[in-house]
């Protein structure tokens, strides 16, 4: 796909189920799975498949750095 020619309509990257999954080095499951459990990223079902903006990927994984940041112990470094 040719990203360049979508992005001067206003349109965002969007990523695969398998794209996502390969980025984080993770399995395909993996991402059903949390997308299951209500932990994954936000997506958007285009027929039968998902897709995911790329920012709200970043949004997602920038919410799990302050979940981690939240869940050390006052007073312990890191």
């Amino acid at each position: 796909m040719d990203v360049q020619n979508f992005s001067g309509l206003g349109l965002e990257p969007m990523l695969t189920t398998s794209e996502l999954a390969n980025y984080l080095g993770v399995r395909t499951q993996a991402i059903y799975d949390l997308r299951t459990e209500g932990r994954g990223p936000s997506g958007i079902r285009v027929g039968r498949e998902i897709r995911f903006r790329v920012s709200d990927v970043l949004r997602w994984l920038e919410g799990l750095s302050e979940q981690e940041r939240d869940a050390t112990p006052s007073g312990e470094q890191r």
